[in-house]
């Protein structure tokens, strides 16, 4: 079934900023929860499919991606549903947004989340065109085996700390995280081997990523849960893969469309050609009109990359350019002077020509 997109799911507009976006969860939060609404399995499915709205939607990086690119942009993990999000990881986000303690009987304390990692992924262009699965080896933190946990003796395994101050206005009562357990309600009695402090590790592994057909340079997928593991057992950070797009021996991108400079000799323009250019994964053979003028662009339908959308492929623009001999012998020299004094090789422009911008802008109107 097609995911809804995120902004009809929150009912909100493409321009909705951030305070609209989190309000709007907060009513379909409160709507859909779960214990509002016990058994109602539609009611719980809104309520997760409103979570990973809001997920995308409050991230300034993940928004960007998914205005680009759709729900493409969410792949490898960028929404719950691929990257094992379960209601735990809900819950610890909808306490954040209601100020904690509003999950009630689900969550004792505040589940905590590891560091994210950030690598870069260079692709060629071939690689872009067909989309590509690469194995990466990762240096991340694990949980180590034998760990053992206690109640943490601060907050008592509520994974809450309150403090009363008193001000001009009487004694506030304020509640946040426990610092010595990071809000899990947790303690460590017990460090194995080789782990820090928290019950961690590095450990060295080899992580899957695929990538979709159509990606550019700069665009960012999010894999959930395969960053840093948490400590106290929470949940596991994010690995964000930064695309790096590698420059192409003879192509140049420009979105979806690849552009190709063509040299052709006075000869091949003057009477006509077939000639060979490359193209993504082979060569194509084109045909050089008897008569053509340096500058004419000939399009190859769908010859370009794919849209990351899945709407489509680009073309590939090829521009013809005259090329002009540095070095002549006598005889060239003679013959083409012989050309030059003809009538017939006088420059005659027409109002047909037209120069690049013109004829891209008419191939695309």
């Amino acid at each position: 079934m097609a995911k809804r997109d995120y902004y009809e799911v929150l009912s909100v507009g493409r321009n909705a900023g951030e305070a609209e976006i989190k309000k709007a969860y907060r009513q379909m939060a409160l709507k859909y929860h779960p214990d509002k609404n016990p058994g109602d399995a539609a009611a719980e499915e809104k309520f997760k499919e409103a979570a990973e709205a809001y997920d995308v939607l409050s991230d300034p990086q993940k928004k960007a991606n998914y205005d680009k690119f759709g729900h493409e942009g969410m792949r490898g993990g960028g929404g719950f549903n691929q990257g094992g999000f379960n209601m735990d990881d809900i819950f610890s986000q909808f306490g954040d947004i209601f100020g904690g303690g509003f999950a009630g009987s689900r969550q004792q304390g505040r589940t905590t989340k590891g560091s994210n990692l950030r690598i870069k992924v260079k692709l060629t262009l071939e690689e872009i065109a067909a989309g590509v699965t690469k194995k990466i080896k990762v240096m991340k933190l694990v949980a180590a085996e034998g760990v053992k946990y206690g109640t943490c003796s601060t907050c008592r395994g509520t994974g809450q700390v309150r403090r009363v101050t008193n001000t001009i206005l009487g004694q506030m009562q304020t509640t946040s995280a426990c610092p010595t357990c990071q809000g899990s309600g947790k303690s460590i009695t017990d460090v194995p081997k080789g782990a820090d402090h928290n019950g961690l590790k590095r450990e060295e592994e080899v992580i899957s990523i695929d990538i979709p057909a159509g990606v550019e340079d700069g665009m960012q997928l999010s894999m959930r849960g395969k960053g840093n593991a948490a400590p106290f057992g929470g949940i596991n950070g994010d690995l964000i893969v930064l695309i790096e797009e590698e420059e192409h021996a003879d192509l140049k991108r420009n979105g979806k469309n690849l552009h190709y400079d063509l040299f052709v000799n006075f000869a091949d323009a003057a009477m006509g050609n077939t000639v060979e250019v490359p193209i993504i994964g082979g060569k194509a053979r084109i045909k050089v009109d008897p008569g053509t003028q340096g500058g004419r662009i000939i399009r190859l339908k769908g010859k370009g990359l794919p849209s990351v959308e899945g709407y489509g492929a680009g073309d590939q623009l090829v521009t013809i350019n005259i090329w002009t001999p540095q070095k002549l012998t006598s005889d060239e020299k003679t013959m083409l002077e012989k050309m030059r004094q003809s009538g017939n090789f006088a420059p005659q422009p027409t109002k047909k020509d037209k120069g690049f911008f013109e004829q891209v802008k008419d191939m695309f109107s």
